[in-house]
C-alpha cells in the first residue's frame, strides 16, 4: 500500500513525523515515485525511522522554495531535472546525480528551472551536550 502524500504548502514546512513509517527493509524505484503538479510543489514521505525521514520532492517548472532554516542536518540527492539551490549564499546548480549535504541551521532557497525531481533526507536532531 502506498504511503500518504500532500502538496507542500507555500511556507514550505516539511515536519519529521511523528510515526516510522517501517521497520522492515524498504526497497523502491524512485524514478516510478514521482509526480509532478501543474504548478507547485508536490511531496510524498517514503520511508521514517528512528533516524531519519526520506522525502521526495517534486517541483514544477520555476518554483521558488523562499529562504528558510532547518534544525536538522538534511541531504538532496537530485533524481532529474534542473534548479539552482542557494545554501549560505552559494548558487549550487542542481542537476541529475548531485548530492548536496545542507547543515542544521544553514539558511538556504530553492528555485527549480524545469520539473526537478530529488530525495530530500532530514536527520533527527542530535543533542550536542
Amino acid at each position: 500500500m502506498p504511503l500518504p502524500s500532500s502538496v507542500i504548502n507555500p511556507k514550505f514546512k516539511i515536519a519529521m513525523t511523528s510515526e516510522n513509517t517501517t521497520n522492515l527493509s524498504f526497497v523502491t524505484q524512485l524514478r516510478s515515485e514521482i509526480e509532478y503538479r501543474d504548478t507547485g510543489t508536490f511531496n510524498k514521505v517514503l520511508l521514517k525511522d528512528q533516524a531519519c525521514q526520506h522525502t521526495l520532492l517534486c517541483l514544477a517548472p520555476n518554483t521558488e522554495i523562499s529562504e528558510h532554516k532547518s534544525t536538522r542536518n538534511a541531504t538532496v540527492n537530485v533524481i532529474e531535472g534542473r534548479g539552482v539551490l542557494t545554501l549560505s549564499g552559494q548558487d549550487i546548480v542542481l542537476e541529475t546525480g548531485i548530492f548536496v549535504f545542507i547543515p542544521a541551521n544553514a539558511p538556504h532557497s530553492l528555485r527549480s528551472e524545469e520539473k526537478l525531481a530529488f530525495l530530500l533526507t532530514l536527520s533527527e536532531k542530535v543533542d550536542s551536550n
